[in-house]
């Protein structure tokens, strides 16, 4: 990943806004044309699961280069013909050698077919070579041209534009009507540019006052409209290696290479480089928008990236016969800009920690339910936290769903409110009756608390620190839910209560971490927590703080991220606090200095420290009362 990375960032790959490539955008026109997505859309999704994805597409990538090629090789691999000449007997090489000069024109026309009558000339790039990678004024093989093409009434009516790429040896004809014309010295290439999508109007509305900041005039949802990227990226491949003639081509080669069989050549690849457009940058075509800005750049491409970029393509073939969901244009668009704006160093580090974020979130989940599997006392632990934990993923569980999050995130959030409902048959005592049913066929349910916790000092501690917390969390509350309606837009009263209450949890609900910490506190010990399980918890959540830096979100969210480091380190500071001590009692009635119980004549002291009585005890007070202290 490491390699990959530098060499994305080194050989040109890696795009900045000021690199002459791809994810340069042109000048904007004087009347701003409407957005391809509607902005300011919330960004609260888990961030790992981005780079989850980037892991997949990494593995996928590598199998559609390296395993199934190999399916599709004949008996006789492909070799390299010297100079890019003739290969061996039986076996076709490339028709343009290295360095073969050449000129690249580009031509608009509303019609799909090729014709110098019915196309106009937008860019012709001259002095080009195969396989330089020097060339430019950066000398990074890079060719640039910027300009802005006239938005006809046509257009502005969800008419149609294709961009028709030629490339020819230098002082080639390209007009197949010429007698001279030689079509082994020219290879065509044409894109319908204008892209077709419904709009996707946000159906969100104030619900006090019934109107929305994204109201776009005469705009309806579902409509088909036209959009226009101002960026096109074109490559010739620079592939000398010869193919045997009669045998299947490997992918993703057999959908680009065309055998001469007369001089037994092919015709090199001109390819378009569309993996780094960002869908966010199309450009809704509409009777306001009266010019097209268009950057062509011209970058030759190496085997290696070209068999990368069209992986991606197979990707989403495979996923769609195999029915698996396939990612949005936002979450393609987050990774593509992460890739782009991100250190190449700091980016491999993160995809290998996204690996060890997902290994220490699988090990939460088992040692917290082994934690709880084998608890038998529950003196010490908050109760009144873990019930309403339940409360808070359920909230989650149905915010995920509402806004079609990630089905990795879903499925993990999912799993996390099972454990939590499963929590609650190991602190509570829960019984049913069927004999005497509430309504119908529905048994009657009664839910009390069990005996270590409900005769201990942790039950008074819960319910005072919780108390406490009430005085804080219930004007909060109310001032979020107040706030919420009057400033924020929503789907609807259900949506409201949802992204209401997950706003206020994003927000606050670290806080109920806090009654665990009082708890803490009063009893003089940790050793009742689950700190294996805290443990792990604690390191994804300095992952989640790397990713914080890494990928693109609101400040606000970023300064969250930090939040539950403070309570781990309070965590941390009570253990050192209230660190062994050998003649303390812990919540489990023994001792280190007692470990087969405590002696009959001891004391207790008020911080839980045993002292055993002496023969000069004028008046020793009674076993009773000795244990009762």
């Amino acid at each position: 990943f490491t390699t990959l990375l530098y060499t994305i960032k080194f050989e040109g790959l890696y795009y900045t806004p000021h690199s002459n490539t791809m994810s340069t955008v042109a000048e904007p026109p004087a009347n701003p044309p409407e957005p391809a997505t509607p902005a300011d859309q919330q960004q609260q999704q888990e961030p790992q699961s981005t780079w989850k994805s980037v892991v997949w597409r990494f593995v996928m990538m590598y199998f559609m280069i390296s395993v199934i090629p190999s399916f599709f090789r004949g008996k006789a691999p492909a070799g390299t013909a010297p100079n890019g000449g003739p290969g061996v007997p039986g076996q076709a090489s490339n028709m343009w050698p290295t360095g073969t000069e050449f000129e690249l024109f580009v031509y608009s026309s509303p019609y799909k077919e090729f014709s110098l009558t019915t196309s106009s000339l937008i860019c012709h790039f001259h002095d080009l070579k195969v396989g330089e990678w020097y060339d430019g004024a950066d000398s990074n093989g890079q060719r640039t041209f910027q300009t802005e093409l006239t938005a006809t009434p046509e257009l502005q009516n969800n008419g149609s534009l294709y961009l028709h790429m030629v490339a020819a040896k230098e002082g080639a004809l390209i007009d197949p009507l010429l007698p001279d014309y030689k079509p082994r010295d020219v290879v065509k290439l044409s894109k319908l540019w204008t892209r077709f999508k419904k709009r996707k109007l946000e159906s969100t509305t104030n619900l006090l006052t019934g109107e929305t900041k994204n109201k776009i005039e005469g705009a309806e949802d579902g409509e088909i409209i036209s959009y226009w990227h101002p960026n096109i990226t074109l490559s010739i491949l620079d592939d000398q290696r010869v193919w045997p003639v009669g045998q299947q081509i490997p992918p993703p080669f057999d959908k680009f290479i065309e055998i001469d069989m007369e001089v037994m050549q092919y015709h090199p690849i001109l390819y378009i480089n569309d993996y780094w457009e960002l869908t966010s940058d199309l450009i809704a075509v509409n009777d306001t928008l009266d010019v097209l800005p268009l950057t062509i750049v011209y970058s030759p491409i190496s085997i290696f990236y070209f068999q990368m970029y069209e992986a991606q393509k197979m990707q989403k073939q495979w996923n769609s016969m195999l029915g698996v969901s396939e990612a949005s244009d936002e979450e393609n668009d987050i990774i593509k800009r992460t890739m782009l704006e991100t250190n190449p160093y700091i980016l491999a580090v993160t995809i290998v920690v996204s690996l060890v974020h997902t290994v220490f979130e699988f090990l939460a989940f088992k040692n917290d339910i082994q934690f709880w599997k084998s608890r038998k006392s529950l003196e010490g632990l908050s109760i009144r936290t873990i019930i309403f934990s339940i409360f808070t993923q359920l909230i989650v569980v149905l915010y995920v769903l509402d806004n079609d999050t990630n089905m990795m995130v879903a499925i993990s959030v999912c799993i996390g409110l099972v454990i939590e409902a499963w929590k609650i048959t190991k602190v509570m005592d829960i019984t049913v009756d069927w004999s005497n049913p509430i309504f119908g066929p529905i048994p009657r349910v009664s839910v009390q608390d069990k005996s270590s916790y409900a005769e201990s000092p942790t039950k008074q501690y819960d319910n005072l620190a919780f108390k406490y917390l009430s005085w804080v969390l219930v004007p909060l509350l109310i001032g979020y839910a107040v706030y919420s309606l009057l400033y924020e837009e929503h789907k609807g009263w259900y949506s409201w209560t949802l992204s209401m209450c997950y706003g206020y949890l994003l927000m606050f609900g670290f806080i109920m971490m806090t009654p665990q910490l009082f708890i803490n506190y009063k009893m003089k010990s940790v050793a009742h927590l689950p700190w294996r399980m805290l443990t792990y918890k604690a390191l994804n959540t300095f992952i989640d703080d790397l990713f914080a830096f890494v990928i693109k979100m609101p400040t606000l969210y970023r300064i969250g991220c930090f939040r539950d480091d403070i309570i781990f380190f309070i965590y941390l500071y009570q253990r050192w606090a209230y660190r062994e001590d050998p003649n303390r009692v812990n919540e489990f009635g023994t001792c280190g200095a007692h470990p087969e119980g405590i002696p009959e004549d001891a004391d207790v002291t008020g911080e839980g420290t045993v002292i055993v009585g002496n023969e000069n005890d004028v008046n020793p007070k009674p076993v009773e009362e000795k244990k009762n202290d």
